[in-house]
């Protein structure tokens, strides 16, 4: 079930915030965590036991390992619980790459393929993976003390807006919200966490949904026969899909919370008006940014190294990994490993270079590097990851393809909400919206815009049968 789906707009949301405004506060939370538990089991009835397990044994081992002043035990605690989690985020997601690249190997050398059988992936595996592992991390590094109730530990792990495609929420930045949530429980937060939901539903439905048509389009077509044009429209329509589509998604995820009383974490800030890659990456996914950095970067050493070979190294690494975290596919790594490059060449001289040319000329470089990227996480094959690079600059404008006026009319939206608030005046819209204070008449008018975004958005659901959901599969 994702949440812009008919059966999740018209029947789980309004069933759950029902149940939930009419259920005594001290009930609220069986409520939340009896609707996550159908949320998931909707899409992966069979793999909900797998969540469950773990974190009943995850609970356990991090209790245990709090309550004794032993180092040398604490250690093994928290290597046995990191170790079961990435384990099994190991078996689920890349077992099944380990082994092709296994066999293809030995292929090579005459030797005989091993049987496997195909995994199917759990939903949200690397999400919640994740954050099982700032629980443990957490508490080891003495952050914030484990949750008392097993009950409340399960809601952080399962807790529905964020279960499927996060944002990743570090377990000291909502540990307090999960006891107690009065502060942020007020009609206010309510109807901005609604006019959140509505406002990021429409990015997903009305212009992701539009960018994503025309992309899949592009994308299913022989690529050596594309001309340049067409190359270009096609990334560049995955460019815009992407990002409305997950940035949609976290709006959604943002908004539900606030309604219920939770603060998340902001998960995008306008990436594509970045002046670099190490921008870029401040803006983009935040969640998973601060993530690797607290739980891998610092851990390799981040800035305290000795020389600037390890440095550019663990930078590097981070960003291989955290394409691998994306995908069981050399394409993610290729891409993780692309942007990876980038931000060390920017260490070296490249941000020194940006300052010199200008905000316009390095927004305009950085967008044409994340585009071209963008290719590499788009097409599964590298071999044919290259030959869509070169058709894009092969200046092959012959038997170019026609586009109708309605997608042309999407892709100009896109652009211009991408770029919305790289001029000082659309930030202080966006601001107004998502952040300063609201007045009356400024709820009546933000409840009117979002009441037309949810029945236009509603209604291109009812009428279309394309509805994906890029980051569903991770």
């Amino acid at each position: 079930m994702v949440f812009s789906s008919i059966v999740f707009l018209l029947y789980f949301l309004p069933a759950f915030l029902i149940a939930y405004y009419f259920t005594s506060k001290k009930y609220k939370n069986i409520v939340i965590l009896i609707f996550s538990i159908f949320f998931y089991s909707w899409g992966a009835p069979k793999f909900i036991f797998v969540i469950l397990g773990t974190t009943f044994l995850d609970f356990y081992l991090v209790k245990w390992m709090s309550q004794t002043k032993d180092n040398l035990y604490r250690r093994l605690m928290l290597t046995l619980s990191v170790s079961i989690n990435l384990g099994l985020l190991f078996y689920f997601k890349y077992s099944n790459f380990f082994i092709e690249n296994v066999n293809s190997l030995l292929s090579v050398f005459g030797g005989n393929n091993i049987q496997w059988t195909k995994l199917v992936l759990p939903i949200g595996i690397s999400f919640y993976t994740f954050e099982t592992i700032t629980y443990v991390v957490d508490v080891y590094r003495r952050v914030h003390k484990p949750l008392k109730n097993f009950w409340d530990y399960q809601l952080y792990i399962i807790l529905f807006p964020k279960l499927i495609a996060g944002p990743i929420i570090r377990y000291h930045d909502l540990a307090d919200q999960i006891t107690d949530r009065s502060q942020n429980d007020t009609t206010e937060n309510r109807l901005i966490g609604f006019y959140r939901f509505a406002i990021g539903l429409a990015k997903k439905v009305l212009i992701a949904n539009q960018m994503g048509l025309q992309a899949d389009s592009i994308f299913s077509m022989n690529y050596a026969g594309l001309d340049t044009y067409t190359a270009w429209i096609g990334i560049l329509a995955y460019t815009f899909q992407i990002y409305f589509d997950f940035s949609g998604y976290s709006d959604m995820a943002i908004g539900i919370a606030k309604m219920i009383g939770f603060k998340f974490p902001e998960n995008f800030n306008n990436p594509y008006i970045s002046k670099s890659i190490t921008e870029f990456w401040r803006r983009w996914h935040i969640s998973l940014g601060a993530w690797m950095k607290n739980y891998l970067y610092i851990p390799l050493g981040g800035n305290r190294v000795s020389t600037k070979r390890r440095l550019y190294f663990n930078l590097w690494f981070v960003f291989l990994a955290s394409g691998l975290w994306h995908g069981a596919s050399w394409s993610f790594v290729i891409w993780g490993a692309y942007h990876g490059l980038f931000l060390v060449l920017e260490r070296g001289f490249l941000l020194k270079v940006y300052d010199k040319i200008g905000k316009l000329p390095s927004t305009i470089i950085t967008f044409f590097i994340v585009v071209i990227g963008w290719v590499f996480f788009r097409v599964e094959k590298i071999s044919d990851a290259f030959i869509y690079l070169k058709r894009l600059f092969t200046f092959d404008l012959q038997n170019s393809l026609s586009f109708n006026r309605e997608f042309y009319t999407f892709f100009f939206i896109a652009i211009f909400f991408s770029f919305f608030t790289y001029f000082q005046k659309g930030q202080k819209i966006q601001d107004a919206v998502y952040f300063n204070k609201y007045t009356n008449k400024k709820h009546f008018a933000i409840i009117t815009i979002s009441i037309i975004f949810l029945t236009l958005s509603i209604s291109s659901i009812t009428a279309s049968g394309f509805n994906p959901f890029i980051y569903f599969r991770f």
